[in-house]
């Protein structure tokens, strides 16, 4: 039998479902293919977002991969059906026992694990009385649980790699002025738990110390191998995490199981916890440091580069784009908008894992490109790739204006790039499957604030179709945005109450 021929035309979407019939494509094309029948159906004219659920709460409210979050985590609604619906609501808990931070795991497909609710979804939570839970995503069945410690306050959650290695950061041990005063010295900063996921397996505690990291400490971040360590000072650095692992581990420990740094007692079973195993006694060789403003420092792009903007006053609202190798500075490599608004633009590696850097203000965002040739003394190079702009009244406001009496009347100040009176980006969301670009734009020209939905192709820019937003954008609090396929959950914050809406693509012929 011959293999269907390949062609680089338009496949339209009969053809596309009759292939997919007829099984001749593999795995992998077979996703590609229905994304591209799904981007097809949704830019077509005859096909809208339409408003469908709309759901308040006291508290903050959580969106990940097709589930809302309301209470603390307590109560899960599914995103997949034509409007939300009710997963699982677990019973009312204490104020101890209150979820303080969250993560959710998708199983992985190429492992074979030997417990078969390791292939499924789970959302690992962390109690305010330092207990880790392992949950079903699906029912909220309790799958495992792990006691933490007693003598450490662990409140926060984060990926170190995504889906396969995770932390938990306890509370920061702060030095006070009374402590300082009586002499008392407090050398130990916060501490941090690492774990492998799939199945949940600890790697061990490690103390950030201030004797080994220096008495400025402000944070710590685990990622992709790397501790980084901000300090009061504005300067980052950069530690080999493994190497800490390798050189510094005294026992290895495994839940469940006995430890001697417990003598004898039980990894993971309260009152004991998990013993400190990873301890540091000597300085660490540093990687990379970096002094920037607000302890940011973002590093990615091919090959690899770091954006930051360095802590001078002169260099503010500009970014700086510097090659890891040798920190050479890349050509045309300061970004800066020149916009005078209230909200500071926005710069950060593209997630399509492109090497890419967006660069959002509130009129513009520009796309760059980190251009690099192999084996070249010259320095890289940025170039913008494509921008997105406002739609704007070009005509610049007076700055002078004459009251019905007469009288001249001079404004102080200029109006600002993010008026709310005037077209301005405010999110920018990224829909890995379909390769789109979800820009929100906000328009308050008639009194109220309205926001719509701007539709780009990731590699060209170009607009595809624009969504209006029902409810009102009010600028002034807190909005997140997302775009899942078939779906867009808007979730707001209105006074000391937090609001929820979700649109789902529907068919708008009558």
């Amino acid at each position: 039998m011959m293999a269907p021929c390949r062609r680089n035309g338009a496949v339209n979407a009969a053809e596309l479902l009759s292939r997919r019939r007829r099984g001749v494509t593999d795995a992998g094309s077979l996703i590609r293919l229905n994304t591209r029948l799904l981007r097809n159906i949704l830019l077509q004219d005859n096909r809208d977002f339409i408003k469908v659920w709309s759901k308040t709460s006291k508290s903050t409210i959580m969106y990940e991969n097709g589930k809302i979050y309301f209470e603390n985590y307590q109560n899960c609604y599914s995103c997949i059906h034509t409007e939300p619906q009710v997963l699982y609501k677990l019973p009312k808990r204490t104020k101890l026992e209150k979820f303080e931070d969250a993560l959710l795991c998708q199983s992985p497909l190429d492992k074979t694990l030997t417990s078969p609710s390791d292939h499924k979804p789970s959302l690992l939570a962390l109690t305010a009385n330092n207990w880790l839970y392992r949950l079903s995503a699906e029912t909220g069945k309790e799958l495992q649980q792990v006691y933490l410690s007693s003598n450490h306050k662990f409140r926060y959650l984060g990926w170190e790699v995504s889906q396969e290695t995770f932390y938990v950061k306890s509370v920061q041990n702060k030095e006070t002025s009374l402590a300082r005063q009586a002499g008392i010295t407090h050398n130990t900063v916060m501490h941090l738990a690492i774990f492998h996921v799939f199945p949940l397996q600890i790697v061990g505690i490690v103390e950030i110390n201030r004797k080994i990291f220096g008495n400025g400490v402000t944070d710590v971040v685990l990622s992709q191998g790397v501790l980084a360590v901000s300090h009061s000072n504005k300067s980052v650095k950069l530690y080999s995490f493994q190497h800490i692992v390798q050189r510094y581990m005294t026992e290895k420990l495994m839940l469940g199981e006995y430890s001697s740094l417990l003598g004898g007692k039980t990894v993971g079973e309260a009152p004991f916890g998990i013993p400190v195993n990873i301890q540091i006694t000597d300085c660490l060789p540093v990687l990379f440091e970096v002094s920037c403003a607000n302890n940011g420092v973002q590093i990615g792009g091919y090959p690899w580069h770091y954006i930051y903007t360095p802590p001078q006053k002169n260099h503010k609202g500009t970014h700086h784009i510097c090659s890891l190798k040798d920190n050479t500075m890349a050509t045309n490599g300061i970004q800066n908008m020149n916009c005078c608004s209230l909200e500071n633009d926005s710069i950060f590696f593209h997630p399509d894992d492109s090497g890419r850097i967006i660069h959002v203000g509130p009129t513009t965002i520009n796309v760059l490109q980190i251009l690099d040739e192999l084996n070249s003394s010259l320095p890289s190079k940025v170039v913008k790739d494509f921008s997105m702009m406002t739609l704007r009244n070009d005509n610049p406001t007076s700055q002078v204006t004459v009251t019905s009496s007469g009288r001249t009347v001079k404004r102080r100040f200029h109006q600002l790039d993010d008026d709310p009176d005037q077209e301005t980006f405010r999110v920018v969301e990224y829909e890995d499957e379909l390769d789109l670009l979800a820009v929100v734009v906000t328009n308050g020209e008639e009194g109220e604030g309205r926001a719509h939905i701007r539709l780009h192709d990731n590699q060209s820019g170009q607009l595809q179709r624009r969504i209006d937003l029902h409810e009102q954008w009010d600028e002034t609090y807190r909005h997140e945005l997302f775009f899942d396929k078939d779906t867009i959950v808007h979730i707001e914050q209105k006074n000391s109450n937090f609001c929820c809406h979700v649109y789902k693509l529907k068919d708008n012929r009558k």
